[in-house]
C-alpha cells in the first residue's frame, strides 16, 4: 500500500500516514511559468494499491487539477489500484439543476475523476448522499457522526442536550446524531425569507428552552445562517449553543462573523486545512478526522468491511 498526498491539506495527509505507520510517497508538484501543474512520482508504484489524499477545497480548481494529474501519473506508472481520498468533495453543492440552463457540476467532477483513472473514491459527509450515484466506480461515503458524537459525550455528556438542524434539509443528519446521543431530543430551525432583500425569519420547531443546543451540519461556508440560527435559539430560551460542522469552508468574513455571534463554540474537522484566522479564533476548535480516514483506508486495503465502522 502507498499513500500519496496533494498540496491541499498536507497536515491531514501526514496525520493519516502516522496513523497507518507508513511514509507518504515521495512525489513533487511543480508549476510552469504559466501555472500549469506538473507532478512527478519519485518512487516505484508498479502493482501497488495507492491512495491519493486531496481535498478539492479553495483554490478548488487548482486542487482538483492536482488530483486529476496525480491519478493520471499513477495510472501511467502502472499502479494496481488507485483510490481518490477526497476528505472534502468540492462542487458537491451543485448536485442538481437549480434553474434553467444551469450545470450539474458534481456529476461533471465525478466523470473527470473516473476518466482520469481512479478505481475507487473515499470521502466523508457528502453534501448530498446521492452524489455517490454520480460515480461509476465504488464510492465510500464515511460519516463524521461517530467522531462528533464521541467528542460531544466527552465534553457535554452531563448537559441537557438538544440536537438542532439549522435547516429542514439537514434533519436526517441531525436525527442520526441524536440517536447516537442516547436518543437526544431534536429541534429544527425553520428559515423563511418573505421576499428578496428582506431578512430571514427564524422559527424554532421543538423545545430548546433551558437546554444546551448542538447544531449539526456538513458545511459552514459564510456561516451567516449558522450565526443567525444561534441568535434565534438563544432568543428562544436556549442556555447555550455550539455547532459541529464536518467541512469548515469558512470563506470571506466567516470567522469574524462566528467570533461576533452567540455561538459558544464552532467545532470543525480538518477535512479542509484551517486558515490562520480559524486557528487564531477563540471560538473555533479543530477536531481531527485522520483516525477515521486511516481506519477506512486500512480496511479497504485489507478488503474488509468499511460500513462496520458505523455500526
Amino acid at each position: 500500500m502507498k499513500l500519496m498526498s496533494g498540496n491541499s491539506n498536507l497536515p491531514l495527509s501526514q496525520a493519516i500516514a502516522d496513523y497507518l505507520k507508513i511514509p507518504l510517497t515521495d512525489a513533487s508538484v511543480k508549476r510552469f511559468a504559466d501555472d500549469e501543474i506538473f507532478i512527478e512520482i519519485h518512487e516505484n508504484v508498479r502493482g501497488e494499491d495507492v491512495f491519493v489524499v486531496q481535498s478539492t477545497s479553495h483554490p478548488a480548481n487548482d486542487n482538483l487539477m492536482e488530483l486529476l494529474i496525480s491519478i493520471d501519473a499513477l495510472r501511467r506508472a502502472s499502479a494496481k489500484r488507485i483510490t481518490a481520498v477526497i476528505p472534502y468533495f468540492g462542487y458537491a453543492r451543485q448536485d442538481r439543476k437549480s434553474g434553467s440552463r444551469t450545470p450539474i457540476s458534481a456529476k461533471l467532477v465525478a466523470n473527470l475523476i473516473t476518466e482520469a483513472g481512479a478505481d475507487r473514491v473515499l470521502t466523508v459527509d457528502l453534501h448530498a448522499g446521492q452524489i455517490q450515484g454520480f460515480f461509476d466506480i465504488p464510492t465510500d461515503n464515511l460519516y463524521g457522526a461517530p467522531v462528533i458524537s464521541e467528542d460531544i459525550k466527552s465534553r457535554h455528556g452531563d448537559k441537557d442536550i438538544v440536537v438542532v438542524s439549522p435547516d429542514v434539509g439537514g434533519v436526517v443528519r441531525a436525527r442520526a446524531l441524536a440517536k447516537r446521543l442516547n436518543n437526544a431530543p431534536l429541534a429544527i430551525v425553520d428559515k423563511r425569507r418573505e421576499k428578496a432583500g428582506v431578512s430571514e425569519v427564524m422559527n424554532i420547531i421543538g423545545d430548546v428552552k433551558g437546554r444546551f443546543c448542538i447544531m449539526i451540519d456538513d458545511i459552514a461556508d459564510s456561516a451567516g445562517t449558522l450565526c443567525n440560527a444561534a441568535d434565534a435559539l438563544i432568543a428562544s430560551g436556549a442556555t447555550d449553543v455550539a455547532a459541529y460542522i464536518t467541512h469548515g469552508v469558512l470563506s470571506g468574513k466567516a470567522v469574524e462573523r462566528v467570533d461576533g455571534s452567540s455561538l459558544r463554540k464552532l467545532i470543525i474537522t480538518d477535512t479542509i486545512r484551517p486558515s490562520q484566522a480559524a486557528l487564531d479564533s477563540s471560538k473555533i476548535r479543530i477536531l481531527p478526522i485522520a483516525p477515521l480516514f486511516g481506519e477506512a483506508i486500512s480496511r479497504i486495503a485489507d478488503e474488509s468491511s468499511v460500513s462496520s465502522l458505523f455500526d
